[in-house]
């Protein structure tokens, strides 16, 4: 049994908006009379978007109505509907995330582009598809090796490490290539903490001045040296830490990277050099790719060619945000899709104990849903210890007994399990329940405490439901 779905990918970051779409084939891989084991087995892309500078009404404000015209030609040109999409995802990334309307923009965007097209943001996040969008999963895969892909944009970048396709870490810097922009031979924007870095190196720069080369190449090299730092190349300065976006964590210190490629739109210059002019792009994109070349920070290990440089990003996008389900679970259809439900993930000795696992569903849910009862919650927890009948029944009470006061018949009962358990976990819970209330019971989906998932309909004659796991987070 295969089936062919069409994926959306929106990207709207610093410096670019662009858009691809795909085509994700899904296949049951198990053999006659066995459970289904259903995968996406392929990714095409299908058309690919012109890049556009993302449309700005000032500094700190997206022009969410131009950028609703981009996508709206972009489905014109590709022939594209809403209605023909089943996945995708709406992201916004680097400084863009930083403006005062990204919050309402994505959420105006993920309802324009289709039904279970998500709206997300977050620097972990576009660390990881940035990568596999490049393709570094991939080639650590295949090398045996631990690589990272720099995905530099116009205000972030962003790093993802696997070792042998398995993610490692990802982190994210302030270190971009439109922090610092250039119209007319003169400085007109300068980002607050790469004027402070300059400052450090003693640099004096200010909006108005004339754009000066050599003195702007002395802050890139900086910046790729704190680029090297960020993966283990160069010993860490004092000032690093300050770097990363949001106060966040570097790179696991002990973590040894083999190999490197760099994806974003510096990474064109990384990959391509030219002594065309240092500002042809209004920005200092091209001196920092000058300065990742030329400065010898990664000459200790190889460089990889990615597959996507400027494109990562979006292809990652509208090919690598979307899992199915296993096929062993229990749904009410009518309640699908649902969209940004928060998740609450049991730890496993939570899951041990019973009685400890109530009262931390009751607790957790008065504290996400603040006493009311029309917030959707996803419970998640492994599931692994409780796979006999009898366990089953026993997990399945302690549940309900968790949930009682979060009683409404309209709210879905929404449970993700690591095992495969879902469906006879779910069909004790419907027999527990009132007989109004919805339940959605899923498995083999991986979520982290604080996640956000979208649950699709039902695909593959309804034997698995497409899954998009996220994190809702704005770079402010």
């Amino acid at each position: 049994m295969k089936e062919i779905i069409n994926s959306v990918g929106i990207d709207i970051g610093t410096s670019t908006t662009q858009l691809i779409f795909s085509k994700l084939t899904i296949e049951n891989r198990a053999s006659s009379y066995m459970v289904p084991r259903i995968d996406i087995v392929d990714t095409e892309v299908i058309y690919k978007s012109d890049i556009y500078t993302t449309p700005l009404i000032d500094t700190q404000t997206i022009d969410a109505e131009a950028v609703k015209d981009i996508v709206k030609d972009e489905y014109k040109k590709a022939k594209m509907t809403p209605k023909d999409l089943k996945t995708g995802a709406v992201i916004i990334t680097g400084e863009t995330a930083r403006k005062e309307n990204a919050n309402d923009v994505l959420s105006s965007l993920s309802s324009l582009a289709g039904d279970f097209v998500v709206a997300t943001a977050g620097p972990d996040l576009e660390s990881i598809l940035s990568a596999r969008g490049a393709g570094t999963d991939q080639m650590s895969k295949e090398n045996r090796n631990t690589m990272a892909n720099i995905d530099i944009g116009g205000g972030t970048s962003n790093i993802a490490v696997y070792n042998k396709g398995n993610l490692l870490g990802t982190s994210c810097l302030d270190i971009g290539g439109r922090l610092i922009k250039v119209e007319n031979g003169k400085l007109t924007y300068i980002y607050e903490k790469t004027a402070r870095m300059a400052a450090e190196l003693g640099l004096n720069i200010s909006v108005g001045q004339t754009a000066d080369p050599k003195v702007l190449r002395k802050l890139t090299s900086e910046m790729a040296k704190q680029l090297a730092m960020a993966v283990g190349l160069v010993p860490k300065d004092s000032k690093h830490k300050s770097m990363y976006t949001n106060d966040g964590d570097p790179i696991d210190d002990d973590i040894k990277i083999d190999g490197i490629t760099f994806s974003g739109g510096v990474a064109d210059v990384v990959y391509n050099p030219t002594t065309n002019d240092p500002f042809r792009f209004k920005d200092i994109g091209p001196l920092l790719g000058d300065a990742i070349v030329e400065d010898g920070y990664f000459d200790s290990i190889k460089t990889y060619r990615s597959q996507e440089t400027i494109r990562a990003t979006v292809v990652g996008v509208g090919t690598h945000t979307t899992e199915v389900s296993g096929s062993t679970i229990r749904y009410d259809a009518e309640c699908l899709p649902v969209k940004n439900i928060p998740v609450i993930k049991l730890s496993d000795e939570e899951e041990a104990d019973l009685d400890r696992l109530t009262k931390t569903i009751a607790d957790r849910l008065e504290i996400y849903t603040d006493k009311k009862v029309d917030q959707a919650v996803a419970i998640a927890f492994c599931g692994s210890t409780r796979t006999s009948f009898d366990e089953v029944q026993k997990l399945a009470m302690a549940i309900i007994e968790g949930i009682k006061a979060y009683d409404n018949p309209e709210i879905p009962i929404i449970i993700i399990i690591e095992n495969d358990i879902g469906k006879v976990l779910g069909n004790a819970l419907k027999y527990l329940i009132k007989p109004k209330r919805k339940l959605i019971c899923i498995d083999n989906i991986f979520v982290r405490d604080g996640d956000y998932v979208d649950i699709g309909e039902p695909v593959v004659g309804g034997n698995v439901v497409p899954v998009v796991t996220k994190t809702l987070i704005f770079n402010r």
